[in-house]
């Protein structure tokens, strides 16, 4: 049987309990052990999938077209493992799968209440996850302890621990240690009521672990250990990264965070081996110069709404020795000041994914920018859409060249939709619901910079969008020289588009920063960064 470890967290939000997860999932299996990991958000979206990126960040999209939190990016970052639908759920996921059952007549007329109802359709999302081949599930519950949303996963967790045997289940809290500047001291006051609170429900956590800015003194843990009823090695300090998140692993392994863990749940370990996380590390340490990336978005003000992108980059900075200074720009200033205005200087231009007509403007200005004085660049997903559109009215003479996204409903002009609605006989369709969600392949043309960036003929990537490259546009497109680089084998949907007489223009409709790792970063950024390089020694 697995075993389970919970994560919670107390006396404010975003303390990092989806690094410190996915970073105590690292060394679980750098010492050899199989993991798997949950995330639990409280809120009643049934999933992120239609949620303000100013709000919750962006949404990660998985192999099988879930969307999720992006917390899963930090576990297939750090953990290595690709995550499924599975690996999220949320309480509006859960009530409407119980509310449905109870529309089926499944519960025999009985009275639905949230114990045990909902509770036991809490507990069974965790079993899904229990297999022969897995040795620990790891579990977060996003939010704070005294959330009134989260309280029936926490009493699910109440009832689970009774359910298991003692050294099936552990208990991990994170709190804030606050730092009072005035008097420089740090108060312990703040965590002893977090797990009080916690105690009160009836779990006992098995270890703390305190973020702070500030080195927890022997003292002080002596004191939270005795105040939370917790033994004083238990009380684990998590100091904020000088450089990188990537720290965090080693951090917590020096506190042998992962081995007492182990230790409570009675499990065999062999020794832990970073090695090459520490050499990825030494990287981040000693680059060999840095390059100037523009980032140019609509969400620009909430560093989540990008969180992989940032750190695809970062991946791709690590691989060449090199470390990356972001430019974040938001797309409507530049429709407000000129392209050179405020891109000049930078060694390349990236433009994200994203919906609606705010911003595009400037991101086709931006790409007009990269695209004439041969400053590399990359495009994702929306990217890829806003490069198309600049080239067919650029460059192809097409001035009125629009995409039905931008257009007003039921008054554009289909007949210059470049990019539109398509459905599966590859014919433009007024009305579409469907994004392609997920992974789907993508025949990649040779002699091609994709293709040789890829090293492969065929690849598969993670998709999320609805509109797609008209096939009606293809030939007056290539004609003036636009390279369809990567297309999909079996609806020859245009994938990847690239220009050949440029350092680096390339774009995909896909989202490859979802399968970057810090180890190994993904190809596509790789091979753009590398480029941005070379582009400042031209300079």
């Amino acid at each position: 049987m697995s075993k389970f470890i919970f994560i919670t967290g107390g006396v404010v939000s975003s303390l990092g309990k989806g690094l410190t997860s996915a970073s105590i999932g690292l060394l679980l299996k750098s010492r050899g052990l199989r993991v798997e990991m949950l995330k639990m958000d409280p809120y009643l979206n049934v999933d992120p999938g239609t949620m303000n990126p100013f709000q919750h960040g962006e949404v990660f999209v998985t192999d099988d077209g879930a969307e999720t939190d992006l917390d899963l990016g930090h576990y297939e970052r750090f953990v290595g493992n690709s995550m499924h639908k599975w690996n999220n759920i949320t309480s509006g996921a859960v009530y409407m799968n119980v509310i449905q059952k109870e529309r089926h007549g499944d519960f025999d007329g009985a009275t639905v209440q949230v114990v045990p109802h909902i509770t036991n359709a809490i507990k069974e999302s965790w079993l899904r996850l229990e297999k022969p081949d897995v040795d620990v599930v790891m579990i977060e519950l996003g939010g704070t302890v005294g959330d009134i949303e989260g309280a029936p996963f926490l009493e699910a967790m109440r009832q689970f621990q009774l359910e298991r045997s003692r050294e099936d289940v552990a208990f991990v809290h994170m709190t804030l240690i606050p730092f009072l500047k005035a008097s420089g001291e740090v108060k312990t006051k703040p965590t002893q009521h977090s797990v009080q609170k916690l105690r009160e429900i009836g779990i006992q956590p098995d270890m703390l672990i305190c973020r702070t800015t500030q080195e927890i003194s022997s003292e002080n843990r002596k004191k939270i250990a005795m105040f939370c009823n917790v033994r004083p090695e238990n009380v684990i300090e998590e100091q904020d990264v000088e450089f990188s998140i990537y720290q965090v692993p080693v951090m917590l392994m020096e506190e042998k965070a992962d081995q007492i863990l182990l230790d409570r749940l009675g499990m065999n370990y062999a020794d832990v081996d970073l090695s090459s996380w520490n050499q990825m590390l030494q990287r981040i340490l000693e680059p060999q110069g840095s390059v100037k990336i523009a980032v140019v978005g609509k969400y620009i003000t909430l560093t989540d709404s990008y969180k992989s992108i940032y750190e695809a980059l970062t991946h791709a900075g690590i691989a060449n020795h090199v470390k990356i200074e972001l430019l974040r720009v938001e797309a409507e200033e530049i429709e407000t000041h000129s392209a050179e205005e405020i891109l000049h200087g930078v060694q390349g231009i990236l433009v994200p994914g994203g919906f609606g007509t705010r911003g595009i403007r400037g991101k086709i200005e931006a790409i007009r920018w990269a695209r004439e004085n041969k400053v590399p660049f990359l495009g994702i997903c929306l990217g890829l859409q806003c490069a198309v559109t600049e080239f067919a009215r650029n460059v192809c003479g097409i001035q009125n060249a629009e995409s039905m996204e931008w257009m007003e409903p039921g008054k554009g002009d289909l007949s210059r939709a470049v990019i539109a609605l398509m459905d599966s006989q590859q014919k433009v369709v007024q009305r579409g619901g469907t994004m392609r969600l997920g992974a789907y392949a993508c025949w990649l043309k040779e002699g091609t910079k994709a293709r040789e960036a890829y090293g492969n003929e065929m690849v598969r990537e993670r998709h999320r969008h609805r509109y797609e490259v008209n096939p009606a546009f293809l030939k007056i497109l290539q004609k003036n020289g636009l390279i369809i680089s990567g297309k999909n084998p079996d609806s020859e949907l245009v994938e990847i588009i690239e220009l050949p007489d440029h350092p680096w223009f390339v774009a995909t409709q896909a989202h490859p920063e979802f399968k970057s790792r810090p180890v190994e970063a993904h190809p596509l950024f790789k091979g753009f960064i590398d480029a941005a390089i070379k582009q400042e020694t031209r300079s």
